[in-house]
């Protein structure tokens, strides 16, 4: 079976191989637009921000949610960690050396709350604009970033994987984090790369089965070498994102980030909505590997917004 798979993807035509022999380390420049939309860009956004966002791949948009719309999405998050079905199931990811929540996953349809905050125009409007398609929910999860036990998330593509391990064809898909708590510089931020967004990096190794198992707690393929990254920054720097809860971060699938762990008493939580264009839904993975579930990666259950 896996012969058959290897010789299926062998004959495809991928646009941003990686994890693939002879490919590791290639660098390859984006292929895609950034912004698909035209002149006219929805509330919320103006024609400047529409450029910062596709020269330097993300835009923080302030104030988009009130304080008291906050405090109901918080009361959420903590209910959610609790509920017993959730803490049974695969959909909840706990640190590498701790039983502290990191992830859960497929919020969208675990909460009603959250699946209609999926849908607000505040959010789904961007998305709907800067991909201009038709869009749905191709992952979301709520990332806890626990004080004093919080690990890092390894600097990364989320295209990279998305388009490996989940067949998501080309780069037209955004990431939407909706800040539940005081991000600040101490707290493990996202760190941003400004303009790695442009190019693509072919990274090492090859895909094991079950990756995601362990991947979700600490990834350690996917991710670019040290003097790629020493280019990248050389030529964006790197951005910590702070603010207060309430605000969005917007950024291309591409771009590169991460973020440290979290050594302080103050928790680093957020909501994260990937949207994707109906037109580039996923096919099957880019490795000879069957596909991720689905609580990972929307691929049955699509609901168009």
């Amino acid at each position: 079976m896996k012969y058959l798979l290897e010789r299926i993807h062998s004959l495809r035509n991928d646009m941003y191989p990686s994890r693939k022999r002879g490919v590791a380390g290639r660098v390859t420049l984006r292929r895609d637009p950034v912004v698909y939309g035209g002149p006219n860009p929805p509330p919320l956004l103006d024609l400047e921000q529409v450029d910062a966002y596709r020269q330097q791949g993300y835009i923080v948009l302030e104030n988009v949610f009130s304080e008291r719309e906050v405090q109901v999405f918080q009361k959420e998050l903590e209910t959610l960690k609790e509920d017993n079905d959730i803490r049974s199931s695969d959909e909840l990811i706990t640190e590498l050396e701790s039983e502290e929540v990191r992830s859960v996953f497929r919020i969208h349809e675990r909460s009603s709350l959250f699946r209609k905050l999926s849908r607000d125009n505040r959010i789904s409007n961007i998305a709907r604009y800067i991909l201009d398609d038709e869009v749905y929910i191709h992952q979301s999860r709520a990332n806890y970033k626990p004080g004093f036990r919080g690990k890092d998330f390894y600097w990364h593509s989320d295209f990279e994987t998305w388009h490996v391990e989940d067949g998501m064809p080309r780069m037209r898909a955004l990431s939407v984090s909706v800040i539940l708590t005081e991000s600040r510089n101490y707290n493990g931020p996202l760190m941003l790369i400004p303009k790695s967004h442009h190019h693509y990096i072919g990274c090492d190794g090859e895909t094991p089965e079950g990756h995601y198992l362990s991947s979700l707690k600490k990834q350690e393929l996917g991710i670019p070498s040290d003097d790629h990254l020493r280019r990248l920054t050389s030529e964006g720097g790197i951005k910590s994102v702070t603010g207060k809860p309430g605000s969005l971060v917007v950024f291309d699938c591409n771009l590169m980030h991460g973020s440290s762990s979290n050594i302080s008493p103050y928790p680093r939580s957020n909501l994260f909505f990937v949207f994707n264009a109906l037109s580039n839904k996923v096919e099957d993975p880019f490795c000879s590997l069957p596909p991720r579930p689905e609580y990972i990666c929307t691929r049955k259950s699509i609901s168009v917004i």
